[in-house]
């Protein structure tokens, strides 16, 4: 009933909601190069012209790959009957606007201390306007989509073609739906382009005639027999001028995989979004508290093993590590296996807590979100406990 009241409430917005979660992460970028991830996912399908997407943007540490936290969110209601009409609409009216307002929102990092700011996206956010009206402070990785038109009057792909290769790199492709983990060789090129502006756009005044990027493509050689390669080709504002930077913008973009985990996360290995029965107006509320709920179980599991080196603060109050080292000390056996490893005020030692009381045992595999999740959730109600006794 609580919870029913709450996704009813009037004063409980989505917009609020994001805006509370990227007001935390702007607290913990400061020094730091961030990658802004941004993508969109489908919470509600009905087959036909209506749905429900979510679209955040996560902050990522560019060195450590450490997550942290929702930097903005949008949902997204569609329903359908206006992709015909896409040519003769303004960019300001079309949905594919949420990439350069994702962009607009992860440049207020460098007023929060972030020593540099890149935009990440793929296919779906090649849009010329994201690269053209990108916002003063940031850099862009976006996944090329399209064979455009240069200034010159080549084309990106061909020009591509004719640059030579640069070097190889060796690189670790994890296991995803359909494909086993393996080790491949890549073949890099890179070079730079001016990208012309489309024909077909409307108000094409307020838009410059060419953008000059750089483009990065990493190649498979020689593939396993039956699996398709893997190829990225990166449209980047960064200065690529040699091997090096261009392996750098390839592991930035390797990043993006972490809101893959994200999406994951809040559907079918957590929350499971999109079965909740649930109409429109309150789920919409819902999947925003979802989505910074999946965040925070996303760190916990990122930072399992101490790796990531974050504080407790990330995902808690400062109030409630009092009640975490209780429960921890709780929940310690005799054997080294069942003892806390972390020290305390980290993540890593609250991820611990979390996983014991989601059921894993400490002596085989790795907690993933499923159980860091039920864990979150014992101790909130743990937490809760604790906290009305301590003022009886």
């Amino acid at each position: 009933m609580r919870l029913t009241r709450f996704l009813r409430n009037r004063k409980v917005s989505v917009s609020e909601i994001f805006a509370a979660a990227g007001s935390g992460t702007a607290g913990r970028v400061a020094g730091r190069h961030i990658v802004a991830i941004q993508d969109t996912t489908s919470l509600r399908d009905d087959g036909g012209k209506h749905s429900i997407q979510a679209h955040p943007t996560i902050a990522v540490d560019a060195e450590s790959g450490a997550l942290l936290g929702l930097v903005h969110g949008e949902i997204l209601i569609r329903n359908g009957g206006l992709r015909a009409r896409r040519k003769k609409r303004a960019f300001e009216d079309k949905e594919s606007r949420r990439w350069l307002d994702g962009a607009a929102a992860a440049a207020r990092l460098c007023a929060a201390g972030a020593l540099c700011v890149t935009v990440l996206s793929d296919r779906e956010g090649d849009i010329f306007e994201a690269v053209a009206l990108k916002p003063e402070g940031v850099e862009l990785v976006i996944r090329a989509a399209q064979d455009r038109a240069l200034e010159d009057g080549g084309r990106l792909l061909a020009r591509l073609a004719a640059s030579p290769e640069a070097g190889r790199l060796v690189l670790d492709l994890p296991a995803a739906p359909g494909r086993a983990a393996r080790q491949a060789v890549l073949a890099v090129r890179f070079c730079s382009v001016a990208i012309k502006r489309p024909g077909n756009r409307r108000r094409a005044c307020d838009l410059p005639a060419s953008v000059a990027v750089n483009l990065v493509e990493a190649r498979e050689i020689d593939p396993p027999e039956g699996v398709a390669p893997a190829h990225w080709r990166l449209l980047t504002t960064h200065q690529v001028d040699s091997f090096a930077t261009a392996r750098w913008i390839i592991g930035l973009y390797r990043r993006r995989w972490l809101i893959e985990e994200l999406f994951r996360t809040l559907k079918t290995r957590g929350f499971d979004i999109e079965r909740v029965a649930i109409t429109e107006g309150p789920f919409e509320t819902l999947a925003a508290a979802a989505l910074v709920a999946a965040v925070s179980v996303l760190q916990l599991v990122q930072d399992r093993d101490g790796r990531a080196n974050r504080p407790l603060a990330d995902v808690f109050e400062p109030d409630q590590q009092a009640a975490l080292e209780a429960v921890s000390a709780e929940l310690e056996g005799n054997t080294e296996k069942q003892k806390n490893p972390h020290p305390k005020g980290t993540l890593a030692c609250a991820a611990w807590v979390c996983a014991r009381l989601g059921g894993w045992t400490g002596y085989y595999g790795k907690p993933g979100p499923v159980v860091m999740l039920g864990g979150l959730h014992q101790f909130r109600a743990m937490q809760h406990r604790w906290s009305i006794a301590q003022n009886v």
